[in-house]
């Protein structure tokens, strides 16, 4: 059966409304169905402790429509253990600058309010590198609800659109943070050792860039709950960003259930990869110089790099692959990438197997979509209908890319379906293909596919990003066999705001 889309699942609400004024979890169905990047805070449904141990014997496109199995989990990110709110008074300010992409950025705003939180800082709205990767100034009150943000993390870090001036003497002086350059991968000691100190010293710390600046391995499951209800349930996008994306899914559903690709064939992963034979000389020339300009100097040769697939899947790649799991050319898929590089040409041969291709603006048609999928708010809009597809498919899944996050965040709302591809296994099945050797090839990579996840909870292994799959700390069992596991009570939300009512008027006591 086909998945109901954006309207199957929704959280059940977790308190009382007279009890819970100022409560930000409490959402109604129709604000669910507009407000997609946030889910309740936790499900309750009896379920089974087991854990996809094994993959799929078989591959059935019907079952791919629908989502993975479970195995009896669901997200959630409320603490399970003592979580006292923010204290009243804090050790200083904590400014950040999140350098790269929608992905890096997420992540690095997820950092940040984990880093506050560690030392016990006042976090400064942060920043947003646009100018640099995106050529706009959008910002994050651009592109995310700051209300939205600020409410759904005040049992988690105190936040501030600004540093406030210093009183002192009668006089109102500003406080200048103290710049610093984390270490990449800095673990928690350098936040509370190095940061700190300077922190208590300036009153405000200034860290810059802040991209992969704190360690996603952290032996502290309440630390990466945090980064889920950071990266989950407080980055809302803008109302009219959602409703967009929404729009674009909307019309793209009417028709059917669809897929969305990330086809990352772009020039800057290209030259990353140093993936250039395939490109007339001119390309090669151009790829060449980017890398050059970007990236650190380091030998590259185009058949190893194949080999060990290193190079991003052509869009031919994509669409053989797809017809080998038995996906025909009725199939609807939505492209969310940049511009692709070497042209039409790359193209052709993924229409003629899939015709059916469609992007924002093939869908989408008014004066509102131009206006709002320039720079990052266009690929906000992306990041959302790839979440609501009813199957994701990622092309080039590395380090610092849109897609890592997008698969983890559809871990979490549920489960979805997710098809990505095994670039080094699959490899030497594209090259005999190249020289002719075709005899078996759609077999070949139903073998090397049924070997992948399609989104069933699965332990995590480097290199896999936390951000990428955040089981077992962000899910649940309510029926669990291991104690941690099992999920939170249906009060702990009432607990928390009763804890941070009573630090609140201990505070205005205090000042009374």
């Amino acid at each position: 059966m086909r998945r109901a889309g954006f309207h199957r699942q929704h959280g059940r609400n977790t308190g009382g409304g007279s009890g819970m004024k100022g409560m930000i979890v409490k959402l109604s169905v129709a604000a669910a169905v507009l407000l997609i990047c946030t889910l309740s805070l936790f499900f309750s449904s009896t379920g089974t402790s087991n854990v996809q141990s094994s993959y799929r014997s078989e591959i059935h496109v019907e079952e791919l429509w629908s989502n993975a199995d479970s195995g009896g989990w669901r997200p959630s990110s409320t603490p399970r253990t003592y979580w006292p709110p923010p204290p009243n008074e804090s050790n200083g300010y904590l400014r950040v600058r999140c350098n790269g992409g929608l992905n890096q950025q997420r992540s690095a705003i997820s950092n940040a309010v984990l880093a506050a939180r560690i030392m016990n800082a006042t976090l400064v709205l942060p920043e947003l590198d646009a100018n640099s990767f995106w050529h706009d100034d959008s910002g994050f009150y651009g592109i995310y609800d700051v209300e939205h943000f600020i409410k759904t993390l005040r049992y988690d870090v105190k936040i501030v659109e600004s540093i406030p001036e210093n009183q002192k003497n009668g006089k109102k002086k500003k406080i200048k943070a103290f710049q610093l350059r984390p270490p990449r991968d800095a673990p928690i000691s350098w936040y509370t050792n190095d940061a700190l100190k300077k922190m208590k010293e300036h009153g405000a710390i200034y860290l810059t860039p802040f991209s992969h600046r704190l360690a996603e391995e952290i032996d502290n499951p309440e630390y990466q709950r945090l980064r889920c209800r950071v990266n989950y349930h407080a980055l809302r996008f803008k109302p009219h960003i959602m409703k967009l994306g929404q729009s674009i899914v909307d019309k793209l559903r009417a028709q059917g259930p669809f897929i969305s690709i990330h086809l990352r064939f772009e020039m800057d992963m290209l030259a990353f990869a140093g993936c250039f034979d395939i490109f007339t000389p001119q390309e090669q020339k151009i790829l060449k110089k980017y890398r050059e300009e970007n990236f650190a100097p380091k030998r590259l040769v185009y058949d190893e790099r194949r080999a060990i697939g290193k190079c991003p899947l052509t869009p031919e790649e994509v669409g053989l692959i797809l017809r080998a799991l038995g996906f025909d050319n009725s199939t609807r898929i939505y492209l969310a990438a940049g511009e692709l590089f070497g042209g039409d040409r790359f193209m052709k041969p993924f229409r003629s197997l899939f015709p059916r291709l469609e992007n924002h603006s093939s869908v989408e048609h008014s004066e509102e979509l131009a206006e709002n999928t320039r720079g990052l708010a266009g690929s906000a809009v992306d990041y959302m209908v790839c979440l609501l597809s009813d199957i994701f498919m990622p092309t080039y899944d590395g380090p610092s890319n849109f897609a890592n996050n997008l698969l983890g965040h559809r871990l979490y709302y549920g489960f979805r379906t997710t098809i990505r591809p095994d670039r080094k296994s699959l490899a030497p099945i594209f090259i005999d293909r190249e020289k002719g050797r075709t005899a078996g090839f759609d077999e070949a990579i139903r073998k090397v596919m049924l070997r992948t996840n399609f989104g069933e909870p699965h332990k995590r292994v480097s290199p896999e990003s936390f951000y990428t799959n955040s089981w077992p700390e962000c899910f649940c069992q309510t029926s669990a066999k291991n104690p941690a596991d099992k999920c939170p009570p249906k009060d702990i939300l009432n607990i928390m705001n009763d804890e941070l009512e009573k630090t609140e008027t201990d505070a205005n006591s205090t000042i009374s």
